[in-house]
């Protein structure tokens, strides 16, 4: 992943000085159990503990030689033993420790995203109580809908991100398993109580059964996970993106003091940060398709997937790590315009609100067919003849046939459509069970 980015504590994570530390980690674990289990004597594993990282030049140059990796790093590591250096890497295959090592760092990972996502939650559910009661536009199909508050969608985004934080902690619980099974995972050259004693050195749970790789499905549903949490962080932001339009102007992404919102338009206040999380969005779609790719290896093991997971799961879990981050700090500066919203929630003169019109007059017991058509009739020229609908309500002798004026202003009153709100928040826990707060009434200004 490219620095801009890449956070640097997850970058550190995937780096190769990392990588080769765990590597060593790992073949510790090994001859720490086989010492246990008096495999090893005192002396040598003494021994064995004195051994360091070696430098990345020297596994360079001997990977240069070999064509292998983890063989130049057991290669190096040998030099600085002497003897002893026989008793690493003994019974073992690369894949018990690259696999071994791939789930620590995963592990780490997770739980850094973890810490992410929980302070996004927490200025997802900040915001939505802010404006619990901020009356705003509800649209489908990009047309003006019914009105709801901002808060009431911002809550509803932050259920969606709980699903997905909950999916994530799920695939990273099956994807964190170790592996010392030898070749072909069979435990022929290494036994099972060592790799027991090992894994839980390590911290780890050791998978079932293993051919010589951990199966690919586990990185699958991680990658898949992350696209997950990527695709309802990119919904969050397409909503942002959509409200801060010229036309709609409900919110702005901050902007700082001296920011350039284009090299050639003085005035131009772009969401990019916004649009950033949507373009990274579309790359963990991509790498999730790799990684389902992944699965189906031929018989015990071939080595495709590998080039595939030196790239997808390193930029994964950045990509996602910075788009979480960017979103959290969208939203702890944005600018939300309630009076810009109320305009468009009063616009036509509640033209918005003709279902509860509707709903009068069937109450009044006309059919709908006849009743519909009415409103629709009436919403209409407010709509395409520059009136007025809660006018053109109180002006039409066919509605006051059924209707008295007060009739007609108690279904268009605005609390009609924001009393409900409330439940959500009590189902989502942003409110107390017991709570018989309203929503906080209609405030003006920016915020």
């Amino acid at each position: 992943m490219i620095d801009r980015y890449a956070p640097p504590d997850l970058r550190a994570l995937w780096s190769d000085e990392a990588r080769v530390e765990l590597w060593l980690q790992v073949e510790l674990a090994v001859c720490q159990a086989r010492a246990d289990l008096g495999e090893i004597a005192p002396p040598e594993m003494a021994a064995l503990k004195r051994a360091t990282p070696p430098s990345l030049t020297r596994l360079r140059e001997l990977e240069a030689e070999q064509g292998h990796d983890l063989a130049a790093f057991v290669s190096a590591v040998q030099e600085q033993l002497g003897p002893e250096g026989r008793l690493l890497h003994l019974g073992l295959t690369s894949q018990d420790v690259v696999d071994t090592t791939l789930a620590l760092q995963l592990r780490r990972v997770a739980e850094i995203l973890a810490q992410d996502l929980a302070r996004l939650d927490q200025a997802l559910a900040d915001l939505a109580l802010r404006h619990r009661g901020t009356p705003m536009m509800g649209r489908t199909h990009g047309m003006h809908a019914e009105p709801l508050t901002f808060g009431f969608v911002m809550a509803n985004h932050l259920d969606e991100l709980r699903r997905a934080a909950e999916r994530l902690r799920a695939a990273t619980a099956e994807v964190v398993v170790g592996k010392v099974s030898g070749t072909v995972g069979t435990h022929a050259t290494v036994s099972p109580e060592v790799e027991r004693l090992a894994l839980a050195g390590l911290g780890l749970p050791a998978a079932a059964i293993t051919t010589q790789v951990v199966a690919r499905d586990r990185h699958a549903f991680f990658l898949c996970a992350l696209a997950l949490v990527g695709a309802s962080c990119e919904r969050l932001a397409t909503t942002l993106r959509h409200l801060q339009r010229t036309e709609v102007g409900e919110v702005e992404e901050p902007f700082a003091a001296r920011q350039k919102g284009s090299s050639a338009m003085p005035h131009k206040r772009n969401p990019i940060r916004l649009e950033q999380v949507c373009g990274l969005s579309r790359l963990l779609r991509g790498w999730a398709v790799a990684g389902l790719e992944d699965v189906a290896l031929w018989h015990e093991r071939d080595i495709s997937h590998s080039s595939v997971e030196r790239v997808a799961l390193p930029d994964a879990t950045m990509a996602l790590g910075h788009m979480v981050r960017t979103l959290t700090s969208v939203l702890g500066g944005l600018e939300v315009d309630r009076e810009a919203m109320l305009a468009n929630v009063e616009r036509r003169g509640g033209l918005a609100r003709s279902q509860q019109v509707l709903l009068a007059l069937l109450g009044r017991g006309q059919q709908r067919e006849e009743a519909y058509r009415l409103v629709q009739r009436l919403a209409h020229e407010a709509d395409h003849e520059g009136g007025d609908f809660r006018a053109g309500c109180l002006a039409s002798p066919e509605l006051s046939r059924l209707l008295t004026a007060a009739d007609i202003e108690e279904a268009l009153a605005l609390d009609r459509y924001l009393g409900g709100i409330d439940a959500s928040f009590h189902r989502l826990g942003l409110l107390p069970a017991t709570s018989d707060e309203a929503g906080d009434p209609p405030a003006q200004g920016k915020s």
